[in-house]
């Protein structure tokens, strides 16, 4: 919010400056943000140099200046006074808090070897200088290693295994091309406002919208059809449908032999995976199965834009390797505007080498699960996986006393007291509370960044809006501050964020950041015939996978399917846990982002559980009753919401509230489990069995 009176001079005074949104959204909107002064910005919109994002953005970036104007921002270095977790801290300087950290970091490294120091952090900034710029702290120091699996573990894993790499057919070819678009398990009026903008583009044409979630979303509001499956049994959703492809004639069987491993071995094992099959397992009626099927499969332009949603779960990998399975079968990928889309990433040519140090990396040291963050600060020997407690820690961008699952036992860590931790943030968040030192952190508009991308092609550089608020720093300068106190060495640590950009593009074969910047980003859209594989999938053998080499990702490889199926190691519900959960993203929070805007918390009210009406009244509840969702790892006490259109047995909480609007001061991960998803690790956070009763 611009200051009061401040209008007129806004008005005389702005100008447009290009930015990138570095959110943890796969869309990384370009930006155009006014500038009031050289302290002070007003609206944020999109900007049209991005031919994917063209202009349209998400309500809560476009009320930006709520967050880089809040007046709860910390403003300088603070050290605790109080006990772990009460707040309460008292001002110092930059010098004192910086020789604070670093003593601590040393003395416990001398007592109990590097590795009981563990930095940690995720995506509260994509920016790969200032969000992975700790990572070369942790390497020439010789700290544990980090094992990232919040996010995109298992849609990764699941996706890789049969397209060969993460990148897939660019989504602006649905808008002219598309005559079916099929959203998988996502929500994005909530979560990427882009992708939902191509697929009503394609809808107003006359394509065919299909949404596949487990709740009435509002983006399956939008759609033609809605598949509410239980969560967790996408798979076998997949499955029924190529059951119908191959029995009915809609399978390409030219493109199979060409493009694909073992076609014939797949049209004999979904032989018994019919519809009536799927309808068990997934909920769903036997016509609403087939009548999709046949639609995906007379759609020769079929485009499924895969979502993160339905791989957070114990089986996500194989649910998402399933879903990538139907494309390659009607042969989708020939045609423009069909195929499938998950993220691009896997294009970009980048050489990360300097920004994160991988030319100093110890693979002899353990790695920790950053999912496993409460088993591991409790001191669960596995987790800790062979290595010595965690005693030290530096986290930024995220706010795992929110987002991390098993929150009793994140908050039973936190506030050990021989943990040391040190939390640069932009807010006050629940995890700052339980840090002995607090460091103010810049936003994305007051320092130099880059910029992959998934939802899109482009490579984006940026540099700052408006000057730092107060005294906040960017992470890029506490990481080489911190990096000098300790003796680190590595040549990323005596230059400036936009000298390692520059030098990064450069290595890496792509314009040099003024370039870029000055052209608005690098688009690395690649030719049809390799962006829809028609020149080979990236694989060994060059063809799809249907049936996927698990045991190049470790882990528990032996216990995956050997053909896409229905895996059934989910949290199934019970007599005593009755219910699935789904928590689920809301529209105006990002994680634990933005929940501390005016905005945002009026459009959201408070923490509410949607759920089927005649579950509603089994339990004798109506809206805005009080229920109690549990299982053994914790409780959480919601207000109810009434809703059709997803399955009884089914319900959903969205939005990580923080902890403190829930009336037992631990929010809804508070229920979610910290167990690692098949094969190889990854949040579960959609795959949670609970029971419900009145309060």
């Amino acid at each position: 919010m611009a200051p009061d009176g401040g209008a007129a001079r806004a008005k005389s005074n702005t100008e447009i400056v290009a930015s990138v949104c570095p959110h943890d959204c796969t869309s990384t909107c370009a930006l155009d943000v006014e500038r009031l002064d050289t302290h002070t910005i007003g609206r944020v919109r999109g900007s049209k140099r991005n031919t994917y994002t063209s202009g349209v953005i998400c309500e809560k970036v476009a009320r930006y200046s709520e967050r880089v104007h809040h007046p709860d921002r910390l403003q300088y270095p603070m050290k605790r006074v109080g006990p772990k977790g009460s707040g309460q801290f008292r001002r110092i300087g930059w010098d004192e808090a910086l020789d604070i950290v670093a003593h601590e970091f040393t003395e416990r490294a001398e007592k109990l070897g590097s590795e009981t120091v563990w930095p940690y952090f995720y995506a509260g900034t994509m920016g790969l200088v200032q969000r992975d710029g700790i990572q070369r702290l942790r390497h020439a120091m010789k700290y544990s290693r980090w094992f990232s699996t919040i996010c995109v573990t298992l849609a990764d894993t699941g996706w890789i295994a049969g397209v060969g790499a993460k990148r897939g057919a660019d989504m602006r070819e649905v808008d002219a091309h598309s005559d079916l678009v099929v959203i998988w398990g996502g929500n994005p009026v909530n979560t990427q406002v882009n992708v939902m903008h191509h697929a009503m583009a394609a809808r107003k044409r006359g394509a065919t919208l299909v949404v596949v979630d487990p709740y009435r979303t509002g983006t399956a509001e939008k759609a033609d059809m809605h598949l509410a499956v239980r969560p967790g049994t996408d798979g076998a959703l997949a499955c029924a449908v190529m059951h119908v492809l191959f029995a009915e004639g809609f399978a390409d069987w030219d493109y199979l032999r060409q493009y694909t491993d073992c076609p014939d071995a797949l049209a004999v094992h979904v032989k018994t995976r019919t519809p009536a099959w799927a309808a068990a397992i997934t909920g769903l009626s036997v016509e609403q199965i087939t009548a999709f099927a046949r639609l995906y499969g007379r759609s020769k332009k079929s485009f499924i834009r895969c979502h993160h949603g339905f791989s957070r779960s114990r089986n996500g990998a194989a649910n998402m390797h399933a879903v990538t399975c139907l494309p390659a079968i009607t042969g989708a990928w020939k045609y423009p505007g069909g195929g499938a889309l998950y993220g691009h990433t896997g294009m970009y040519p980048l050489n990360r080498v300097l920004i994160e140090g991988l030319d100093c990396v110890d693979h002899s040291l353990r790695d920790l699960d950053q999912s496993r963050l409460g088993p591991i600060l409790t001191n669960d020997p596995a987790a800790l996986n062979g290595g010595p407690p965690v005693t030290a820690m530096l986290v930024q961008n995220t706010n795992p006393a929110m987002v991390c699952p098993e929150l009793n036992l994140v908050h039973k860590g936190l506030a050990r007291e021989d943990l040391f931790l040190c939390v640069h943030e932009q807010f006050l968040t629940e995890t700052a509370a339980f840090a002995d030192v607090v460091l103010p952190a810049t936003t994305f508009l007051e320092h130099d960044d880059f910029y992959t991308a998934s939802g899109h092609t482009y490579f984006q550089v940026t540099r700052k809006v408006i000057e730092p608020y107060a005294e906040s720093r960017e992470n890029h300068h506490v990481i080489c501050a911190l990096a000098k106190r300790l003796g680190a060495k590595h040549r990323g640590f005596e230059m400036t964020a936009w000298e390692i950009m520059d030098e990064t593009l450069r290595l890496s074969g792509m314009w040099d950041a003024e370039m870029n910047h000055a052209q608005g980003g690098q688009d690395f859209a690649l030719p049809f015939e390799t962006a829809h594989f028609l020149d080979g999938f990236p694989t060994r053998d060059r063809k799809f996978h249907f049936s996927p080499d698990w045991s190049r990702f470790g882990g528990r490889w032996q216990q995956m399917p050997k053909l896409p199926d229905h895996f059934d190691v989910i949290d199934n519900a019970t007599e005593d846990r009755p219910f699935r959960l789904v928590a689920a993203p809301a529209r105006t929070f990002l994680n634990s982002t933005f929940t501390e805007t005016p905005g945002s918390l009026a459009r959201e009210k408070r923490p509410t559980v949607l759920m089927n009406p005649t579950d509603c009244a089994a339990l004798d509840v109506g809206e805005g009753d009080r229920v109690v969702l549990g299982n053994e790892r914790g409780s959480v006490l919601v207000h109810v919401m009434p809703q059709d259109g997803q399955q009884r047995g089914v319900v959903v909480v969205e939005g990580i509230w923080p902890n403190k609007h829930f009336e037992r001061k631990l929010g809804i991960n508070a229920i979610t489990s910290a167990d690692p998803g098949w094969p190889n690790g990854g949040a579960v956070f959609h795959d949670t069995a609970v029971w419900i009763r009145k309060e």
